[in-house]
């Protein structure tokens, strides 16, 4: 056997369906194009059209499969229905990622209902809706991949965790239960946690030249993320070579967690 074989039997994603949410920009955007160039069929769901267009094109210029949906995913309609089309593109996913995520971080003090229900809707409820609808199939058919990118904030408390902190915790959780529910039956659910990275997502932070310095003098690689850093991690995770890992989460962060 060469290595080249050894390797594609190993991490490749060939006749593969995946679903990322947040597929459009930062690490979502990296990893639908990761998985795509490793071999699935891609179904990109996020909200803007003009970032889904340009996202699907860039994979389809490729020569990857890759489809996108616009949706809602702060209404469990919404999510419904992302849900429905989404399979509707290349038949049901045996792979979901669940990158999608808001990041409203007021002071605790100010922190209001429609902040929380916002975030809580989208970071935690649309996963945990997207897992019920696509992880009994999964289930059925004897494989499936279900990761979910979570936060520092998930492990320790800095620059107003608040309801988001919360909701990635929640979400390390989510996955826990979603792996004891299904890994008996050939489906992995797994987190990825990142460090700082420099994404849309962050863009308040990253306005700050002195916080980012300092957050990057805090890992041990002496940068801060980027968004294809996560694009070996996902592709170990949704392949067949982590058949064995589930129920974890992988921090992703330039060792920023274990300083």
């Amino acid at each position: 056997m060469t290595s080249r074989t050894y390797l594609s039997e190993l991490f490749s994603l060939d006749g593969r369906v995946a679903v990322v949410t947040g597929g459009s920009s930062g690490i979502g955007r990296a990893i639908a194009g990761a998985l795509a160039r490793a071999g699935a069929g891609v179904v990109v769901v996020a909200r803007r059209e003009p970032e889904l267009r340009e996202t699907v094109d860039e994979l389809t210029a490729d020569g990857c499969r890759a489809a996108w949906v616009s949706a809602d995913l702060g209404t469990r309609a919404g999510v419904r229905a992302a849900a429905e089309r989404a399979a509707g593109a290349f038949g049901e996913p045996d792979i979901l990622v669940n990158a999608a995520g808001i990041n409203l971080r007021p002071p605790m003090g100010e922190l209001g209902e429609d902040v929380w229900d916002a975030t809580m809707a989208v970071n935690l409820e649309a996963p945990h809706l997207l897992g019920q609808r696509f992880g009994p199939g999964m289930a059925e058919r004897g494989f499936g991949r279900i990761i979910h990118i979570t936060s520092q904030q998930a492990h320790r408390a800095f620059v107003n965790s608040g309801a988001y902190g919360v909701s990635k915790g929640a979400l390390e959780s989510l996955a826990r239960s979603q792996a004891e529910a299904w890994s008996p039956y050939g489906v992995t659910c797994n987190t990825l946690v990142p460090g700082f990275v420099m994404t849309p997502l962050n863009a308040r932070l990253a306005s700050d030249p002195e916080k980012v310095a300092a957050l990057a003098a805090r890992t041990m690689v002496g940068r801060n993320g980027l968004a294809e850093d996560f694009a070996g991690a996902a592709v170990f995770l949704a392949s067949r070579a982590s058949a064995y890992v589930t129920g974890q989460a992988l921090f992703v962060d330039g060792g920023f967690s274990v300083h």
